[in-house]
């Protein structure tokens, strides 16, 4: 299947004191930065459609490798980019990706997410959506362009994909809702590119979804969770400067993988393809830890000891906890010794943990 892209860059960033396109955000422009996200995801034929400070827009998109195109009529609003991109396209392209420039933090994995679900579906048109809202990029069949280009209603190209039949595709990508509009959101955006390789607590949950977790799956992630962030914030106020974000996400996903031999390292291993290679660490080793040697737990640790703490979505002890998984494996000799080796190991860590936060388990879980 040919994939093109289409970048939007062509109005005149009114709400912003730089120009959207060649606005840098850690290093690359905006355009530079949408570009890369396509390319990273194999859609090589990228094109930006300029119009206001065209000349700059272009020499940008050149030394980028972006085909430039220009929009005369840029000030008719954004469906006439649209139409001047779609205008340029290779006649072999099979579908489209159409992206303002001012969203240039989307993740790899949701172009790809809509790039494989083109393969399996006749429908004209895909939409990404977070938790139900759905956002950018929508992928266009060629097909599917005569319509747009006859649309004559409102809404400019949102008004016109209702017209046509599309379909909504689920995603793990806060940022397809996030677009760079106005001083506060450029802030925003700062922050949100040093984050990009940790999933956010909100996408944590969605890619549960997308892995079939179910309403069970999700309860234990929860009860895990909330136990992690409760030792996380004891740690804290005693001066640790745990990553509570990074530790709740990588909780809520720890059993992303249940249900395989060795989740543990399948899950870590899904993770750190996905482009998170901090929670992968953590989730590839919440089986088991052995606290010898260490002198602070890290937010694997935490993990860890919050899964041992948690059946279902409820609390237990660890004596509980493991005692249920030697009545199970009363017949076989090694895997009890397994097992109550890995009850030791994390009865040290509770002590490690009490010792480090000057309380308690029992005060410290009391919040909960």
């Amino acid at each position: 299947m040919q994939l093109s892209a289409i970048i939007l860059s062509a109005g005149r960033s009114s709400r912003l004191p730089g120009f959207k396109p060649l606005l840098p955000l850690d290093g690359m422009t905006m355009l530079a930065r949408a570009a890369n996200l396509f390319r990273t995801a194999n859609v090589n034929d990228i094109i930006a459609v300029t119009g206001y400070r065209a000349d700059e827009v272009k020499d940008e998109a050149l030394r980028n490798g972006i085909r430039p195109v220009l929009n005369p009529h840029y000030e008719d609003g954004m469906l006439s980019s649209v139409l001047a991109g779609l205008a340029a396209l290779p006649l072999d392209t099979d579908a489209v990706f159409v992206l303002p420039v001012d969203m240039p933090l989307l993740r790899t994995e949701t172009v790809r997410a809509l790039a494989e679900r083109m393969r399996h579906t006749q429908a004209q048109a895909l939409i990404p959506t977070f938790h139900t809202k759905p956002g950018h990029p929508p992928l266009l069949r060629t097909m599917a362009l005569p319509r747009i280009r006859d649309w004559k209603g409102e809404n400019g190209l949102a008004g016109a994909l209702t017209a046509i039949d599309y379909e909504e595709v689920p995603v793990a990508d806060r940022h397809i809702l996030f677009d760079v509009d106005d001083d506060a959101a450029f802030a925003e955006a700062m922050t949100r590119v040093t984050r990009q390789d940790v999933a956010t607590p909100a996408e944590a949950l969605a890619l549960l979804d997308l892995h079939d977790a179910g309403e069970r799956g999700h309860a234990h992630a929860r009860g895990v969770a909330d136990v992690a962030l409760a030792l996380g914030r004891a740690l804290n106020a005693c001066g640790y400067g745990l990553d509570l974000e990074l530790m709740e996400s990588a909780a809520l996903l720890h059993d992303i993988a249940k249900g395989h031999s060795e989740h543990e390292k399948i899950g870590g291993a899904l993770l750190y393809e996905l482009g998170y290679p901090h929670q992968a660490a953590i989730i590839a080793a919440h089986r088991d830890i052995d606290p010898a040697g260490l002198t602070r737990p890290t937010e694997r640790e935490l993990v860890y000891l919050a899964d041992k703490l948690v059946r279902g979505p409820q609390l237990v002890g660890v004596a509980q906890r493991f005692q249920e998984k030697l009545d199970h494996f009363a017949h076989d000799e090694a895997a009890c010794e397994a097992i109550m080796r890995r009850q030791q190991h994390a009865q040290e860590m509770i002590s490690l943990v009490e010792k480090c936060a000057k309380s308690s388990l029992q005060k410290i879980l009391s919040s909960i």
